[in-house]
């Protein structure tokens, strides 16, 4: 599973937005069977529909992204 999430994790830094990152998800889904294989596990593990998956990891990583730069900008104006 780990790595579908890095696979998806490059896309979201290569996009750089999520609406983007989701179509260029969708387009290597089309173009690769084995892709859509491990997406599908991937799906059924983390209890997300395949509608959602993708999107759903990629609002959470986005997140997570953000409380990183709110600690450092925290920590910036307590000095």
């Amino acid at each position: 599973m780990e790595d579908i999430e890095d696979f998806f994790i490059s896309i979201i830094k290569q996009s750089h937005s999520a609406d983007l990152a989701e179509a260029e998800f969708k387009r290597a889904l089309i173009d690769d069977e084995e892709l859509r294989r491990r997406y599908k596990e991937y799906c059924r593990e983390v209890g997300s529909t395949e509608r959602d998956g993708f999107m759903d990891f990629c609002e959470e990583y986005m997140a997570g992204q953000d409380e990183v730069w709110d600690a450092l900008s925290d920590y910036d104006n307590q000095e």
